[in-house]
């Protein structure tokens, strides 16, 4: 039998198997071909096995060019003497053999497989042991990097916190080292300045810093999860506190000796008679006032509830909006901060009128006004919150409806039925609402 050629391999197939034969290589088995009706052409080593048996083992595919998956002739005939050198050793049951040596090579890397997967979790625990000695520091960072930029201050309100009362106990600390007395130490320590709201808000936000720890595996447990919110503090106590008719007269009269900006006078007045919030009002900008249609238009992402929100303005309101137009007209911001390359903090109004309200005996502290009591009222210390407050119960009060009230509030609707189906606007109604309370304002 002489040697298989590529033509014979490359002949047309017939209506049945063809057959292709070399000569015995080393009497020890021999090269065959196959080309089959359907086109196919396929290479066997034929043997001789232990029992006598003749085998015909398939060892691949032909192709002139030896493409991927396939073999040329000379391939096939290398291969076919390889068998045959075995053949030729004495393993005369190639086929078992071959598929004894696949089993113990797939053996071979599944074991190799695992002992790199062990390897992989011994680096990952390591690197979570390693990422557990991180400091709290370093766990702020990482928080502020993904979830406090988020934020409309980009996070910059709770980095002054944390800097001010958690850091300065923590900082330096290993996140895996932080019991839960650690965490009361912080909280303690501002109730002990008698800040009991401040205290539960930065006890929440120690909480969330925490379990996003716990979210990707830098510590196994949260060190604020078995502590109550409640316990912080006591139990939260919602504020109500409303000016009276009268305190809105004094309050008229204190304001101009009070030592205030006269940017912050407005914004005593403004707030009250627009039942905005005091963040809203300091991050707005001329834009968005219309003072010659009486509108103001606080943008979605000023609100707190993330829905755009149009004011009418009263005619005492337009009145404090031109006195704060003299002061700021220059800036694109109606309260700039000191560069005028934004607004001012959320806080600086709040601080101001905070520092004149101080009690008898508490002193002048430094970088504080002189003028600690000059805005004291009868019924106590009083918010920018409080005058939005205000503005609203002096609006029933008037005999505005409570749901034009909450309208002009820009509250969500807290029954679903009634957020889905009730869908009138109340535009006129709240014009009318904010016009009644500024011309009540402008009796004092």
């Amino acid at each position: 039998m002489a040697k298989i050629t590529d033509r014979q391999m490359t002949a047309k197939p017939g209506a049945s198997d063809k057959w292709l034969s070399e000569v015995a290589i080393w009497g020890h088995g021999s090269l065959v071909a196959r080309i089959t009706p359907s086109g196919e052409r396929l290479f066997y080593f034929r043997y001789t096995n232990s029992s006598g048996e003749r085998i015909t083992y398939p060892i691949g595919t032909y192709s002139r060019e030896g493409q991927e998956g396939t073999m040329t002739l000379a391939e096939a005939g290398l291969r076919a003497k390889e068998l045959a050198g075995m053949h030729k050793a004495g393993i005369r049951d190639i086929r078992e053999h071959l598929e004894a040596e696949e089993s113990a090579r797939l053996a071979a890397r599944d074991a190799e497989i695992a002992r790199l997967a062990a390897e992989k979790a011994a680096i990952e625990a390591e690197q979570a042991r390693q990422a557990a000695r991180k400091s709290v520091t370093e766990l702020f960072e990482h928080w502020a990097k993904v979830d406090l930029i988020n934020r409309k201050d980009g996070g910059a309100e709770v980095r002054r916190m944390f800097e001010k009362d958690v850091l300065p106990f923590l900082g330096k600390m290993a996140v895996a080292d932080v019991k839960k007395g650690h965490i009361t130490e912080v909280t303690d320590a501002l109730l002990a300045r008698g800040v009991n709201r401040m205290a539960k808000m930065i006890f929440s936000l120690m909480r969330q810093m925490f379990r996003f720890a716990v979210d990707r595996d830098l510590i196994e447990h949260d060190p604020t999860a078995s502590i109550r919110k409640a316990k912080i503090g006591g139990k939260d106590v919602e504020r109500d506190r409303v000016l009276s008719n009268d305190e809105i007269c004094a309050l008229a009269k204190l304001s101009p000796d009070a030592g205030l900006l006269p940017s912050t006078e407005a914004a005593i007045w403004i707030t009250l008679s627009t039942c905005c919030r005091i963040g809203e009002l300091l991050n707005a900008r001329w834009e968005q006032l219309d003072p010659g249609k009486g509108i103001w238009l606080i943008p979605s992402e000023n609100s707190k509830n993330g829905k755009p929100h149009s004011i009418a303005l009263s005619s005492f309101a337009i009145r404090q909006f031109g006195i704060l137009k003299a002061l700021n007209g220059h800036s694109e911001y109606c309260y700039p901060n000191t560069d005028n390359s934004g607004p001012v903090c959320s806080k600086t109004v709040t601080k101001q009128l905070g520092d004149r309200q101080r009690l008898q005996g508490q002193g002048v502290l430094s970088n504080r006004s002189a003028k600690a009591q000059a805005l004291l009222l009868p019924g106590g210390k009083w918010t920018p919150h409080d005058l939005r407050r205000t503005g609203a119960t002096i609006m029933t009060a008037l005999g505005v409806l409570p749901e034009v009230a909450e309208r002009c509030l820009n509250h969500t609707e807290e029954n679903k039925v009634k957020r889905t189906y009730q869908r009138h606007s109340y535009v006129k109604e709240m014009a009318e609402a904010w016009q009644a309370l500024g011309q009540h304002l402008g009796k004092c």
